[in-house]
C-alpha cells in the first residue's frame, strides 16, 4: 500500500467516536468455535438479561467481526453492543460517563483520563507475549537523515495527544536526556497525524499499529521501539464504575471480559481470520492486517502489582513533565475484574 493510499484510507475509516455500531447477532454462525464455551446461560442468571453492554472498540479492533465469526457472546443472556473509537482518550472519557461498559487502551490514557476525571477503573491487561515487539513505535519517512532518538532535538514529532503513543514519546526522548521543551511536539489525531507524516510536514511520528506496521513494511524506519527498557509492551482494559459497583451487573461484566479474551486467544491461534476481521473493519489490505497481526501476540490477564508499578512510574513521568496538571494515584483507578491467576491462553 503507498502512503497516499494509506493516508486516505487510514482517515476514512478512524472516526473521533460513533455511535454504537451494532449489537451482536442472537443466531449461531455457521461452525462458531465459540458458541457454546461461554459456561454461563440465562438459566443460571436471569437477573443478566436485562442487561445491555457496550464494548468500546480501539480504531477497528477486530472484536466486533470476531464476535460473530465465533459466536462467544451467542449463548450470552445479556445484550452486546459495540461503539468504535479512533483512540484512547475519548475511549477512556466513554468509559468515565457510562457510555460504554468495557474497551482496551493503551497506557497513557487512564494516567490522562483520571487526571481529569474518575468514573473508570483498570481492570485487566492485554500482556505483550513477546518483549521485543512492540504495539507502537516512533518512525521517521524513508530517507531520513534522522538515525537516534537523540537526532530528534529540534524536530518536529507528531504525536496523538494524551495516548500510549504520547508516552512512548516521553518515555523515549527521556531514554536519551532530552525533554518535551527540546522537541517540537504536534499534537494530532491518528489520522491527521498520517497525512502530515505522509506530506513530510512532520520530521517523525510516534503511533500504533496499524499505522506503524503500515508505514514502516511501505519504507518508513523505526527509531524507537516501545519495549523495555523505554517502554512497557501492555494495553489496558478499563470499565465503567456503573457496571463496576453493581454486584449483579459486574458479575455478567466479568463474563463479558473472560469471553473477550476467549475471542482473542483464538484470534491468535487463527491470524488469517483475525486478519480478515481487521481488514473488514478498517479497510485497510489484508495483508497490511496481517502485518499488524503479527506484530503483536498478547494475552489478557489481571493487573499485576509490577503493572501497577510501571503506570505508576509513568504516570509520575507525566505530572514530572507537566503533561498532567494532577499527579494519579494508579492504586485508586485499580480493580482487578478476572479470577486470581487468570490468562487467556488457557481459556478453551
Amino acid at each position: 500500500m503507498s502512503y497516499k493510499r494509506f493516508r486516505l484510507t487510514f482517515a476514512a475509516v478512524l472516526l473521533t467516536a460513533t455511535s454504537v455500531l451494532a449489537s451482536c447477532s442472537s443466531s449461531k454462525a455457521p461452525d462458531a468455535p465459540l458458541s457454546t464455551a461461554g459456561g454461563s446461560s440465562a438459566a443460571n442468571h436471569p437477573e443478566w438479561s436485562q442487561y445491555t453492554f457496550t464494548i468500546g472498540d480501539n480504531g477497528g479492533d477486530g472484536s466486533e467481526e470476531l464476535s460473530k465469526v465465533t459466536g462467544a457472546f451467542d449463548d450470552a443472556p445479556y445484550k452486546v453492543k459495540f461503539a468504535r473509537f479512533d483512540y484512547g482518550p475519548p475511549l477512556v472519557q466513554a468509559t468515565a460517563t457510562g457510555d460504554i461498559d468495557l474497551g482496551y487502551v493503551g497506557d497513557v490514557p487512564p494516567i490522562t483520563g483520571a487526571a481529569k476525571q474518575f468514573g473508570f477503573k483498570i481492570v485487566a491487561v492485554q500482556r505483550g507475549a513477546d518483549q521485543t515487539k512492540a504495539a507502537e513505535n516512533i518512525i521517521v519517512p524513508e530517507g531520513s537523515p534522522i538515525q537516534t532518538l537523540a537526532d530528534l532535538k529540534g524536530k518536529k514529532l507528531a504525536i496523538p495527544q494524551g495516548s500510549s503513543a504520547h508516552g512512548l514519546a516521553l518515555l523515549a526522548l527521556r531514554s536519551v536526556g532530552l525533554t518535551p521543551k527540546d522537541v517540537e511536539l504536534v499534537y494530532l489525531s491518528p489520522a491527521a497525524g498520517a497525512s502530515a507524516f505522509n506530506s513530510g510536514k512532520v520530521d517523525a511520528w510516534s503511533i500504533w499499529n496499524p499505522p506503524s506496521a503500515i508505514a514502516v513494511k511501505d519504507g518508513a524506519r523505526i527509531i524507537g521501539k516501545g519495549v523495555p527498557p523505554i517502554d512497557q509492551v501492555n494495553n489496558y482494559y478499563v470499565a465503567t464504575d456503573k457496571s463496576l459497583n453493581d454486584a449483579n451487573r459486574r458479575a455478567a461484566l466479568a463474563d463479558l471480559l473472560t469471553r473477550v479474551s476467549r475471542i482473542f486467544n483464538w484470534a491468535q491461534q487463527n491470524p488469517d481470520q483475525y486478519a480478515k476481521a481487521i481488514a473488514k473493519e478498517t479497510g485497510i489490505s489484508l495483508e497490511d492486517a496481517r502485518t499488524t497481526v503479527d506484530s503483536y501476540p498478547f494475552k489478557i490477564t489481571q493487573v499485576l502489582p509490577e503493572d501497577v508499578k510501571a503506570q505508576q512510574a509513568l504516570s509520575d513521568a507525566f505530572f514530572d513533565a507537566g503533561e498532567i496538571t494532577k499527579k494519579v494515584d494508579i492504586t485508586t483507578i485499580t480493580d482487578n475484574l478476572l479470577p486470581d491467576g487468570f490468562d487467556s491462553t488457557k481459556q478453551s
